[in-house]
């Protein structure tokens, strides 16, 4: 990282920030080549082990592209602000951004699928929620095991 002062490595405001975003932004590569998808997600992140969990269709590129496991990076940010100057290269942004790299699979496990999918809905809304076999058949659910990650933050 060019700004190690900017660097974070403590893994509590690493969970904090992911915890304060929302969406998460997938690049991925297929036949068609690079392909960057936002979307909603969960986490676990214990022992210094992150897995990364999303949902979708279970037809699309971004479920074709995941049908085997396959490389991704992925991005999310968050506490964007402005801040003003009286010249213009002397403005800046107060921000976070957690970044990495890992290897994203389909989750065809169904135990696996109702916990992801607990995670997910945990995350966005603040409340517990029980799936069963049923609904985590409904619909694809995704991991990605991180490999590699980077955290900054400009206060």
């Amino acid at each position: 990282m060019r700004r190690s002062d900017r660097q974070v490595t403590d893994p509590g405001q690493i969970t904090e920030m992911l915890q304060s975003c929302t969406v998460m932004r997938v690049a991925l590569q297929d036949g068609e080549g690079l392909y960057i998808v936002p979307v909603n997600y969960g986490f676990e992140y214990s022992g210094g082990r992150l897995v990364l969990y999303f949902h979708g269709a279970y037809e699309g590129r971004k479920a074709e592209a995941l049908r085997q496991p396959i490389p991704v990076a992925f991005e999310m940010d968050g506490g964007m602000e402005l801040v003003e100057a009286q010249q213009a290269c002397a403005y800046g942004c107060r921000y976070f951004s957690v970044m990495g790299n890992g290897t994203a699979r389909t989750v065809t496990d169904v135990a696996e699928k109702k916990r992801g999918l607990a995670i997910l809905m945990k995350h966005q809304t603040g409340r517990d929620f029980e799936f069963t076999d049923v609904m985590a058949q409904s619909t694809a659910v995704f991991a990605i095991d991180v490999d590699g990650l980077s955290a900054k933050r400009r206060a």
